[in-house]
């Protein structure tokens, strides 16, 4: 009798695990599957959801800029560049970290420029400070000392600063998304308002009221110095500064589309002054018909033909070949 109670409690422990073990293995087949069995039919799976990715990160996402501490300065290379070292002779600056920012961000050799040193030694402030790389930053330098400084005293009075609109900025060009990436995010671009002069004058360049052959002769300067000058007229994002940059292009190519205007008045004018100054049609047409009218001879004074020599007829009448009054006459 034992040995039966002791079978019949194995065979129920065995019944108990096998079902708990097919309860398990159902539980994990998914639900089509499941489907798929109890149909008696193999359906394909479904396809996975495709998740757009973006392939590049946004430009729009400003580097650092680096902190004008202690720590900044340690981080600054310790040996200056041959740049700086011709840098140092004509401004006054202060050598920054590599600039790292997202994607093609960035700039080795960069400096912050504060001031540019006149050959007087009179000094001339860049407001706010500009984030340049060495050589973009002495390029403005030496416009600033060897063209614009001699321009400002044609107009009475000596340079005393410049405006930056815009320098170092991790940006698509003309602030659009996913654009190629401006000279700004390389530090190689400097962005000009206006400059000012020792007497309070500020020169805005895109200012149509200041002197249209100052403006002129500033244009012409920067175009000679830098790749690409930009300004009024170019693509309508710079109507109000003037944006400077050394990009590097095949065959050095250079951009250079800056419109210098003037008032519509001021063009009305010059038109106006232009067409006093010429001659006007009527007055054309009535010069051309007094010197056809003086031009003309009294018929009484045009020249008759010479009359043919007696001697010329006489041959004629010998040879058998009569002259016209003969030939009338015989018709």
């Amino acid at each position: 009798m034992k040995i039966c109670r002791v079978n019949g409690a194995v065979c129920v422990a065995v019944l108990l695990c096998a079902s708990h073990l097919a309860a398990a293995q159902e539980a994990s087949v998914p639900p089509v599957k499941r489907s798929q069995a109890e149909h008696g039919a193999l359906r394909p799976p479904s396809p996975p959801i495709a998740i757009p990715e973006e392939l590049a990160p946004p430009q729009e996402a400003y580097a650092a800029f680096p902190e004008a501490s202690a720590a900044a300065a340690a981080a600054a290379p310790a040996t200056p560049s041959a740049c700086q070292l011709r840098l140092a002779k004509v401004a006054v600056f202060q050598p920054l970290p590599v600039l790292v920012g997202p994607g093609e961000c960035g700039a080795v050799d960069a400096v912050l420029l504060a001031t540019v040193m006149l050959p007087d030694q009179t000094k001339v402030a860049v407001a706010p400070p500009a984030t340049l790389r060495c050589p973009m930053a002495e390029q403005v330098a030496h416009w600033i000392r060897e063209d614009v400084a001699p321009a400002a005293i044609k107009l009475g009075a000596p340079l005393r600063g410049l405006d930056n609109f815009d320098s170092y900025e991790c940006r698509g060009r003309n602030r659009v998304r996913g654009a190629t990436l401006s000279e700004h995010g390389r530090a190689d671009a400097l962005d000009v308002r206006l400059f000012k002069l020792a007497d309070g004058q500020a020169l805005t360049l895109t200012d149509m009221t200041v002197d249209k052959d100052w403006r002129e002769g500033i244009r012409a300067s920067a175009c000679a110095r830098f790749s690409t000058v930009l300004g009024p007229g170019s693509d309508g994002a710079h109507e109000e500064h003037i944006h400077l940059d050394l990009a590097e292009r095949h065959n050095g190519y250079k951009v250079c589309q800056w419109d210098v205007r003037v008032p519509v008045v001021q063009a009305e004018d010059t038109a106006a002054q232009a067409d006093e100054t010429a001659p006007h049609a009527d007055e054309m047409v009535a010069d051309e018909t007094a010197a056809d009218e003086t031009a003309l001879i009294p018929l009484e004074m045009v020249p008759l033909p010479r009359p043919r020599p007696v001697a010329a007829n006489a041959a004629e009448n010998a040879t058998g070949n009569p002259s016209k009054k003969n030939r009338s006459q015989l018709r």
